[in-house]
């Protein structure tokens, strides 16, 4: 039997602010143990929430990004639930009326574009850890993540492959940390993703039952966890085992998911409304002063990239994969024509992407500037240097040697470009060379590469291939 794959995802983004949702207190990552919890993080008898406008507005810079509603009058329920690290003995979240419905995310699956749909994003608090590593048969409790700012997004069932939830959870990842609401930092915690799986005979409508894995902090084990889970449940399936809907752990190490707990239903949780908190009402005033500060997003820079220097759909994905990265691309490109646009594209996903990846940097990090970049393209451009010259010229450019054009006069690397001086170059190559003349002129292509590779050689790389090329042609020819 062939069967389809059916994911949705539950994305957890801490929201950037430097205080708690409800509280005053830090949000700042790696603080010492419940130094960072105060009364209200910890339900001290009395206490009472406060919420925090910057989270709000976050909630709502997100579903402006995405094309969502913005509800004008949300509601903060209690999720009910024991765990040792949530002191109140409930989560303050949103059920019934979050703040954001519905909105979509485009990834590129394969070649093509393919939206998928947003059910929900709501505000709610993030709960305590338990420590069990260094407690010898006991475990700790840090309360500093108790009431740090969450918005959970969550999608429709659209996604068909772990390759597709990667995608998604990779856009995902760029418009929170383009729209400043998260800094994405998944080691820390800042986004991490649940994904709900479940498989179907193919050609059915109907959905399986499906099991949740928790807590995914890396794109590398969203994609291993999936795949797994997808072949678990086909393996029971087909074994004539029924699947129960369940809540389960990945673990990395073996590469395979466990279960934690049976999977609990809404009902479970006794949701009702906060009455520590009034509704939240946001007003139209409130919502266009949002979306007059958000930047360019993403999907209106991968079209301007692609309508002015006619790039791919995927170049355009690459360059707009951070704020910072197309930044750098538009301003390397200012002003350039589409060859030369598409020559800077080129230089950035490769050469320059090779070697922040090397020497572990990001773009705000780079050795060699946009501005510092475009010159060395347009000396390509112009035929000063050869790419393959250029690779030298940027490489000193990247030890710190100076710009392009000290490095080309310092090292005399102009590119030869006079004609009547090739083609003396071009005789002599001839004249020295009977044989390999003659297996051309016999129809054998590959001497007539070694020609060149002469003529190269004997003007030290510096003669325009180009060139070479053309008058070596034209004279085996005559």
């Amino acid at each position: 039997m062939k069967w389809e794959i059916v994911i949705g995802l539950e994305t957890h983004a801490q929201l950037s602010t430097v205080s708690k949702i409800f509280s005053g207190a830090a949000t700042a990552f790696g603080a010492a143990p419940n130094t960072q919890a105060c009364g209200v993080d910890i339900a001290l008898p009395g206490v009472l929430p406060v919420l925090n406008t910057g989270a709000v507005e976050r909630a709502i810079r997100f579903g402006l990004a995405v094309g969502a509603k913005i509800n004008p009058r949300s509601v903060f329920a209690r999720k009910n639930y024991f765990y040792p690290d949530l002191p109140k003995g409930y989560q303050i979240s949103q059920y019934e009326l979050p703040i954001v419905a519905g909105g979509t995310i485009t990834i590129m699956a394969g070649e093509t574009e393919k939206t998928i749909r947003l059910t929900r994003a709501h505000l709610e608090e993030d709960a305590g850890k338990s420590l069990h590593e260094d407690f010898h048969g006991r475990t700790g409790i840090d309360l500093n993540r108790a009431g740090t700012p969450l918005l959970e997004i969550v999608s429709e069932p659209d996604m068909r492959s772990a390759e597709e939830a990667v995608a998604y959870a990779r856009a995902l990842h760029t418009l929170v940390r383009w729209i400043d609401i998260c800094d994405g930092n998944m080691q820390e915690g800042s986004f991490r993703c649940d994904a709900n799986v479940s498989v179907r005979p193919a050609g059915t409508t109907e959905l399986g039952t499906r099991r949740e894995i928790k807590n995914l902090n890396s794109f590398r084990f969203l994609q291993q966890a999936i795949e797994y889970e997808v072949r678990w449940q086909i393996a029971e399936i087909e074994d004539g085992r029924t699947i129960r809907q369940a809540t389960v752990l990945f673990d990395p190490d073996t590469g395979e998911t466990r279960m934690m707990r049976t999977k609990e239903d809404a009902h479970d949780y006794r949701y009702f409304p906060d009455p520590d908190l009034l509704p939240l009402e946001v007003t139209a005033e409130r919502l266009e002063a949002v979306r007059a500060a958000l930047p360019p997003l993403p999907q209106i820079r991968r079209a301007q990239f692609s309508a002015e220097y006619g790039l791919t759909a995927y170049d355009a994905g690459l360059l707009t994969g951070s704020r910072e990265l197309a930044d750098y691309f538009a301003a390397a490109a200012a002003g350039a024509d589409g060859k030369t646009g598409k020559l800077c594209a080129n230089w950035i996903t490769g050469a320059l992407s090779a070697r922040l990846n090397e020497d572990g940097l990001d773009i705000a990090q780079s050795r060699v500037g946009a501005l510092a970049l475009r010159r060395l393209v347009d000396r390509i451009a112009d035929g000063t240097i050869s790419g393959k010259t250029a690779k030298d010229v940027f490489d000193a450019m990247w030890a710190g040697e100076g710009d392009a054009d000290t490095i080309i006069a310092a090292k005399g690397l102009k590119q030869i470009s006079d004609s009547g001086e090739i083609e003396k170059i071009v005789d002599q190559v001839i004249a020295a060379n009977a044989q390999q003349v003659a297996d051309f002129r016999a129809g054998k292509e590959k001497a007539f590469n070694s020609l060149v590779g002469q003529a190269m050689k004997a003007t030290r790389g510096k003669a325009n291939p180009q060139q070479v090329n053309e008058i070596l042609r034209r004279k085996l020819a005559g």
